[in-house]
């Protein structure tokens, strides 16, 4: 039995296939029963419970024998935060797991993950792994780039519901960006291959794209159009510290916004390929090409907004 905490988010969702098509029984952790409810299946159990609360991870974890943890606490929800999900909550699960005897605990950090990076995300990644490596469980780390998936959800669909999108920042950075598809590969690779416990694995994809560029390919791949306009950095700065006292969730998004705009985002995934070469890495044209296909077809007879 295969626990997977976030399964239904980015991530959780795209290892599902990969573990029915090898025959895994896989549990689903979530807090909200009717998010996850569409998944359920003969080899899929729904387990409602809530990381943040320990109490409630007894019976999730039970007759596990890995637990994959795609949590996170990163987004626009004010009543969690990457502090006491990213870090206490995947602490807690690692606990739970150890209690019940889990035998290997696949952790997805994040790539650049470290105790001083600006983003409080980076910092809560990497005291979850410092809690995971010393837990005693056989464990394997996993570090991804910025989800392509995430990113064209979040600059791409706007273009094709509503004719506009916004860049938060001047949006000519370049970063690192990988296919959630490719990262589920590597957590496959960790659950059959007994050589990857014990090793963290910088995931990145073959790109280093600005934001402008990701949405240049969407443009040019689905034939979108619309207005494209960017939340400057100044103002980003302002909200960011004005924001912070009432609204520390939004604060600290304009905040890592600022951060993904202004630091060395990207990466070389070439040793990462020539180390993991069963795992294969798509570029963002063919991520959009797969993904948007029919909704773009069917979006591009709706008028636009000028």
């Amino acid at each position: 039995m295969i626990l997977v905490a976030g399964g239904s988010g980015t991530l959780g969702t795209r290892l599902l296939g990969l573990f029915g098509a090898r025959g895994l029984d896989v549990r689903i952790l979530t807090r909200n029963q009717n998010r996850a409810r569409s998944l359920a299946g003969p080899r899929v159990q729904i387990v409602t419970a809530d990381v943040t609360d320990p109490r409630t991870l007894e019976q999730a974890v039970a007759g596990a024998g890995t637990v994959v943890s795609a949590i996170t606490g990163f987004g626009p929800a004010r009543d969690v935060s990457p502090r006491t999900v990213d870090w206490q909550g995947n602490a807690n699960l690692i606990r739970a797991a150890k209690a019940a005897g889990v035998e290997h605990f696949i952790l997805l950090s994040v790539c650049q993950a470290a105790a001083d990076h600006p983003i409080e995300l980076f910092r809560m990644k990497h005291h979850a792994e410092e809690e995971l490596r010393a837990s005693g469980l056989a464990w394997t780390i996993i570090r991804p780039t910025a989800y392509m998936e995430t990113w064209l959800t979040v600059l791409g669909d706007p273009l094709l519901k509503i004719g506009t999108t916004r860049i938060f920042g001047r949006g000519e950075n370049p970063m690192n960006f990988v296919s959630a598809h490719d990262v589920a590969g590597f957590v496959d690779l960790a659950v059959t291959d007994r050589a990857m416990r014990g090793v963290t694995v910088d995931a990145g994809g073959p790109e280093n794209l600005t934001m402008n560029q990701v949405v240049e390919t969407f443009q040019t791949v689905t034939g979108a159009t619309g207005k494209v306009s960017h939340v400057p950095l100044p103002m980003l700065r302002v909200m960011s510290a004005l924001m912070k006292p009432f609204n520390p969730t939004m604060a600290g998004l304009a905040g890592a916004s600022v951060v993904m705009d202004t630091r060395d985002m990207t990466f070389d995934a070439s040793d990462t390929r020539g180390r993991y070469p069963s795992v294969a890495m798509k570029g963002l044209a063919d991520v959009v090409r797969k993904d948007y296909a029919a909704r773009s077809a069917a979006s591009l007879e709706l008028p636009r907004q000028a």
